[in-house]
C-alpha cells in the first residue's frame, strides 16, 4: 500500500496506538507519505494468510474503496 501525506491523514495512519504491527512493516516516503508492506512475499490472494492480512487492513481502513459514508 502507498499513501501520500494527505490520504495518510485523511484515513488516520498512523495512529501509534492501534498500528504497531503495521508500522513495523511500513516506511516514510522522502514527500511524508507512507508505504506498507502486508506480507514477506508478494501478495498471493490464494495464500489464506496473506489473505487475512489483506483483510485486516481493510478492516483498519474501512474509508479506502469508499466503504464509509461521506
Amino acid at each position: 500500500m502507498d499513501w501520500s501525506p494527505a490520504a495518510a491523514l485523511a484515513i488516520g495512519f498512523p495512529d501509534p496506538a492501534r498500528d504497531a504491527e503495521l508500522l513495523s512493516r511500513a516506511r516514510r516516503t522522502a514527500s511524508g507519505g507512507w508505504v506498507m508492506q502486508l506480507t514477506d512475499a508478494p501478495l498471493d490472494l490464494d495464500n489464506p494468510a496473506h489473505l487475512d492480512a489483506l483483510k485486516r487492513a481493510y478492516e483498519r481502513f474501512p474509508e479506502i474503496g469508499g466503504r464509509v459514508a461521506p
